[in-house]
């Protein structure tokens, strides 16, 4: 029997890349006949309020995570909002219980949620970080997030399972594992189409402040003496309609959804952003050449830029080293190649359809 399920996904709102990654997913159930609802807080839940209007929403307890000014103390801040970031955990936690008996939920997909476990559904944690790399307390930080993870059912890793070809490296592909893990492929909100070039630079700016508009000053300063088009998008989430302004050789704008970030990557030669890892997965099925400014003090997103650099498909530079004569490193690195395992959503919701 082919059970249909109420799921509630539910994506962390650290910068967009949780919500965003989630899209393709929602669509898949839907696809399937699953009824969704929607749980997060901020501007995650923002955004895909605006990509799905007609779901439930339910705003989550907030992890309340911010970014340092500077990247040095990023750790030491993280660490000082452990509390909050624990009491939000147990809240969640608490919380979903009556989510489930008020809106008769019968599976769960957290990314990145680590309080939405339970043994009344089954329960998926979608992750790339297996091992949570920072520094000299790596083993710590990853030990605490697999305590976690544990509690769930199932753990996905958006990537696949080839030691070669994968795209988190070591975070998502560590020597022991002992939780069970499915690769479900690179998962992206967006297609790959052939389309004519219209803007030489596409920015694509996200993640929470200060650090954001840090490299927002950053960029626009350079780039006004960049000699080619540039779409600056700005990755601020408002409820007013978006109409884009023009600054010399600039057009910006605060945010695009979905099918229309799609056209503009398609129609851009190359995208300059940060490196996170669903970043990372957007520009791998649309097979882009891109250029990475890790976040200051975000050892992830420092791993995955280097990891990148060296095998010659990225160049990467650190903020307060970027300029715009940079960008000429651009030409003698290879881009993204498609990456896929070859296996349809569909076929990882088995555990919400009793099968």
């Amino acid at each position: 029997m082919n059970y249909k399920s109420t799921i509630l996904v539910a994506p962390l709102n650290w910068g967009l890349g949780h919500a965003t990654r989630c899209i393709p997913i929602i669509h898949a159930l839907q696809d399937e006949g699953h009824t969704v609802i929607i749980g997060s807080d901020g501007e995650a839940l923002h955004l895909l309020r605006k990509e799905f209007t007609d779901l439930q929403h339910i705003e989550l307890p907030s992890y309340k995570i911010q970014y340092a000014k500077n990247g040095a103390t990023f750790k030491k801040k993280m660490v000082m909002r452990s509390p909050i970031i624990i009491k939000a955990i147990r809240k969640e936690h608490r919380i979903l219980d009556r989510l489930i008996t008020n809106y008769r939920i019968t599976g769960v997909i957290s990314d990145n949620r680590l309080g939405l476990y339970t043994k009344r559904v089954p329960t998926v944690f979608m992750t790339h970080q297996l091992d949570v790399l920072s520094g000299k307390t790596t083993w710590i930080t990853t030990q605490i997030h697999r305590h976690f993870i544990k509690k769930f059912d199932e753990c996905w890793v958006p990537d696949v399972a080839a030691t070669q070809l994968n795209l988190s490296g070591q975070l998502g592909h560590p020597k022991k594992l002992g939780i069970p893990v499915r690769y479900i492929g690179p998962i992206s909100r967006f297609k790959k189409e052939v389309l004519p070039i219209k803007y030489t630079i596409l920015v694509l700016l996200s993640g929470p402040e200060p650090q954001r508009g840090l490299l927002e000053d950053i960029l626009k300063k350079e780039l006004k003496r960049y000699n080619g088009s540039v779409l600056f998008v700005r990755g601020v989430i408002t409820d007013k309609e978006e109409k884009p302004i023009v600054s010399g050789n600039l057009t910006i704008i605060n945010y695009l959804t979905s099918s229309d970030l799609q056209n503009a990557i398609n129609s851009s030669e190359f995208v300059i952003s940060r490196s996170g890892y669903t970043t990372i997965l957007d520009l791998a099925v649309l097979e882009k050449k891109a250029f990475f400014i890790p976040t200051p003090g975000q050892t992830e997103q420092e791993y995955l830029a280097q990891r990148l650099h060296k095998r010659g498909i990225v160049p990467y530079v650190s903020q307060d080293k970027f300029s715009v004569k940079k960008l000429a490193k651009i030409a003698v690195y290879s881009g993204f190649s498609a990456v896929s395992n070859g296996t349809p959503l569909r076929n990882f919701f088995g555990l919400f359809e009793g099968k």
